[in-house]
């Protein structure tokens, strides 16, 4: 709240201080501050002294309010998950805050209970207790408990050709225009930028500008791949559970049952890709589905790393001897290709006979500029439509299906195929001309649904009630076959 108070001052103040003498100013502004923080630490001391928790043989309770009073109970053979975080101060004070939760999406928050904060020491206790199993035999050896992944520096080199770069370097910018603004000194900003670049051409103006945001953004970038991958480690725990421990100023721990993992996801995004790395997520029943707001979701295994270390740590994560993420996959159709093609290029060809249309009754300045998006846009999406379709297929390796699509971001996912529970089988008026269809096989596992785009129809039918067989077999009709004439 401190911070809060903190950041909200500044252009409280400056707004103040264009009426009132800054001495009132700012002692208003402090005083406010000060009131701000009282309350928000009398109302969280409040909080802290009335909730009480209580793990029982069957629920996990918790009870906090003053007035209205809350009580709040799980089952704990439903608990899923035990995540612990601790904030830059919580860990200096020996603190965490415990999150329990069972993986259900009820939109009222039922599904999880929130112990914040409590002891570093009874946080781990928790831990251990909610989400202890039954011994597992002993695995092989090269599936062994203990450590599987940690933090590599070398794997920093991959942050800034992320999409996080060019979206910080944007903020950056927005930043240094909003705090001119709080000083009054916007106007000053734009117009030392003009002179700076008075005698330089238009062209080299924008790229110098946006070359200096890009640099911005790459070093943001640095940064927050840092804060939400120091102490990186990856564990197998006695007992089934895979232990994700990371981040510098925030530390977090998430817990995966490994009865609940249904797979692995492989995700390449286009920068990281060309680098020859990806970044490797679990498939699993039970965990949070949304993404805080400052770091990577709680499915993460890996940051993006070396394509082949990737699949190294899935083969382990797994327990197979070698992961079907590399597992040759059916290529899929001509017909495929050209419906990629065909909408790469009217997203386009339509921008730009608008832009055109707007020429010839607006500005000749625009039938430039259509012209020049023709003249870029065109290579590049014909180049990742191109892409696109190379980057199709689907398969069976072993236990598991294996489905890849996407450019911009390309996905491999393994998912069992025991963990199927239906398809879901699309076909568009011109997939039907083309002779494709679009499967869906669902799960309870990850984000709930997974794709196979435009595949040949009679073989993407088979490919469906081979990899789950019994689910859409009852659907399918046999194809008579041709009598010799």
């Amino acid at each position: 709240m401190t911070g809060v108070a903190g950041g909200a001052a500044l252009p409280v103040f400056f707004g103040l201080a264009g009426g009132l003498p800054l001495g009132q100013a700012a002692a208003l502004v402090l005083a406010g501050a000060v009131l701000l923080v009282a309350a928000a630490v009398g109302a969280d001391y409040v909080r802290w002294r009335r909730t009480r928790y209580r793990i029982g043989p069957e629920r996990a309770e918790l009870h906090t309010g003053l007035l209205l009073i809350k009580r709040r109970s799980l089952a704990r053979e439903r608990i899923r998950s035990v995540d612990l975080t601790a904030n830059v101060l919580q860990r200096l004070l020996g603190l965490v805050k415990v999150r329990i939760g069972t993986g259900e999406q009820t939109g009222t928050g039922e599904s999880t209970l929130e112990l914040d904060p409590v002891s570093r020491t009874e946080g781990e206790r928790l831990r251990r207790e909610l989400i202890a199993r039954a011994p597992r035999a002993a695995a092989a050896e090269h599936h062994r408990d203990g450590l599987l992944a940690a933090l590599d520096l070398r794997w920093i080199r991959y942050a800034p050709v992320s999409f996080v770069a060019p979206v910080l370097g944007g903020a950056a910018v927005g930043a240094v225009l909003q705090v001119s603004e709080w000083f009054g000194m916007q106007g000053e900003v734009v117009e030392w930028v003009r002179e700076l670049f008075r005698a330089t051409p238009v062209v080299l103006t924008v790229a110098v500008l946006a070359l200096a945001a890009l640099v911005a953004g790459v070093v943001g970038a640095l940064a927050f791949w840092i804060e939400m991958w120091w102490g990186y480690r990856l564990e197998r725990e006695p007992g089934g559970t895979l232990r994700v421990r990371r981040g510098l100023l925030t530390a977090r721990s998430i817990s995966i049952e490994e009865r609940r993992l249904r797979g692995v996801e492989l995700v390449e995004p286009l920068g990281v890709r060309l680098f020859g790395a990806g970044r490797l997520d679990a498939v699993a029943t039970g965990l949070v589905r949304e993404d805080d707001h400052q770091h990577a979701g709680h499915q993460a295994l890996l940051p993006a790393v070396p394509t082949a270390a990737a699949h190294e740590v899935a083969a382990q994560v797994l327990k197979e001897a070698s992961t079907p993420l590399g597992a040759p996959l059916t290529v899929h159709p001509p017909a495929a290709r050209t419906r990629r093609l065909r909408w790469a290029l009217m997203a386009v060809l339509v921008p730009a006979a608008l832009l055109a249309a707007l020429g010839v009754w607006v500005t000749p300045v625009l039938l430039s500029v259509a012209a020049g998006w023709t003249a870029v846009g065109v290579p590049v999406a014909v180049l990742l439509a191109r892409d696109a379709y190379r980057n199709l297929g689907h398969g069976i390796s072993g236990a598991y299906l294996v489905a890849r699509s996407g450019t911009t971001r390309r996905s491999t996912v393994a998912l069992q195929r025991s963990g199927v529970i239906g398809w879901t089988v699309r076909q568009s008026y011109f997939q039907r001309r083309a002779g494709l269809i679009t499967l869906t096989a669902t799960t309870a596992a990850g984000a709930g649904a997974y794709d196979v785009y435009d595949a040949e129809e009679s073989e993407g039918l088979r490919f469906a009630a081979t990899a789950a067989p019994g689910v859409l077999e009852p659907f399918l009709q046999p194809v008579p076959e041709e009598q010799p004439g």
